[in-house]
């Protein structure tokens, strides 16, 4: 089950009004637009998200300050555009891949069970991770993950790439693209602490939807369209993430900065939700102008 991570406080620093009108950029499985309509009394609340299942699960929300928007995040001005809305309140970003996306083993995401190498979060729009990988040259591949994985290996896991696929034998599935970099990366007798394709896999998922620069396009588009006092709250999950939100929040002059340091849940949250462990809350105020 999705449970929405730091949800109380993204909350707190969204510092809703009951008459405001907000973004949730990212609807998810709706826990955080669901918490926002709870405290808006004839404001308004407009979700966006790229995946197709998030149209039918926002479809059960009736809700009148409700607007659903199928759309990536990047589209910020257009959505607002279509909408009618010239500035808001808040924005809210949760960023990555979502707990019901990587149990949907079809969509690729995870190596827990074999699936296609697809990894879009729009399975409809761009190139799958298998296209990526038949078709990016060796140093395309070791770029990717060394600077969206951080992985150390990155050549050695690109060359061994290009030689499968030059002898016809470039893996299809998930679970054999993990056994194809386990053998290249994993040292014998040494215990890993985590799987040795998990860098690997957030790489090729990043550079699939292109997530460092849609995020750049959707935090300057959330800053652009916030009116005087508004807020833009963004939760992280990896070290490249939170680098973006961070930088584009303290090199804006436009905005104030709210957490001096990062926002991180609680152990007693991280207990009960493993997903929670590797968050980071990042808030900043649009100055009045």
């Amino acid at each position: 089950m999705h449970v929405s991570v730091l949800l109380e406080q993204s909350l707190e620093y969204l510092a809703i009004r009951p008459d405001g009108i907000y973004v949730d950029a990212t609807f998810g499985a709706g826990g955080h637009t669901r918490a926002i309509l709870e405290r808006l009394q004839g404001g308004r609340l407009i979700s966006i998200d790229a995946d197709p299942n998030a149209v039918v699960r926002a479809a059960a929300i009736d809700h009148p300050s409700f607007t659903f928007v199928h759309a990536n995040f990047s589209e910020l001005r257009r959505v607002l555009d279509d909408c009618g809305v010239a500035q808001v309140d808040g924005v809210l970003f949760d960023l990555g891949v979502s707990s019901m996306q990587l149990d949907e083993s079809a969509r690729g995401f995870s190596f827990r069970e074999s699936a296609p190498l697809d990894m879009r979060m729009n399975p409809d729009a761009g190139r799958s991770a298998y296209e990526v990988l038949a078709t990016a040259s060796e140093r395309e591949l070791a770029d990717i993950f060394f600077h969206y994985g951080e992985e150390r290996a990155a050549r050695r896991i690109a060359h061994a790439i290009v030689e499968r696929r030059a002898s016809g034998a470039l893996p299809k599935t998930t679970v054999e693209f993990a056994q194809l970099v386990a053998g290249v990366v994993h040292r014998p007798g040494k215990r890993e602490r985590i799987h040795p394709a998990t860098r690997v896999f957030q790489a090729l998922r990043i550079a699939v939807n292109d997530e460092l620069d849609v995020l750049r396009d959707g935090l300057h588009a959330a800053i652009d369209r916030l009116r005087g006092a508004g807020r833009v709250v963004a939760i992280s999950f990896h070290s490249l993430e939170d680098r973006i939100v961070k930088h584009t929040f303290r090199e804006d002059e436009r905005l104030e900065i709210l957490t001096k340091k990062p926002i991180l849940p609680s152990e007693a949250e991280m207990a009960s939700n493993p997903r929670a462990r590797s968050a980071k809350l990042r808030a900043a105020q649009r100055k009045a102008s």
